[in-house]
């Protein structure tokens, strides 16, 4: 029975705790929100903070993605690779194709 009361919604057993101190004003708002979706305040803020949690992630991946990207491309510009004799025969055969 203890086991059953530590298992969310989803069925994952929730064996960490997180503790926040909050304002009289944070609360009363956080509570509010909650009511007004139906769900718990721990429910409401798990949810909120997960969310939170992904869009931070994801904004520091592309981010990180996108200086990569960005020296790569000036990387590519400054010195770029020599042509490969792949690469010549797809342009010849492409040139022949369309007549360019």
């Amino acid at each position: 029975m203890a086991e059953a009361a530590k298992r969310s919604t989803a069925g994952r057993v929730r064996g960490e705790r997180l503790e926040t101190r909050v304002t009289a004003d944070q609360k009363c708002l956080i509570e509010h929100a909650a009511a007004l979706q139906g769900r718990s305040v721990t429910d409401f803020v798990l949810t909120s903070l997960q969310d939170a949690a992904r869009r931070a992630i994801e904004e520091h991946q592309h981010l990180e993605l996108s200086v990569r990207d960005s020296q790569a491309f000036v990387q590519a510009l400054v010195e770029p690779r020599p042509v490969n004799e792949r690469l010549q025969d797809t342009v010849h055969r492409y040139r022949e194709r369309t007549g360019v």
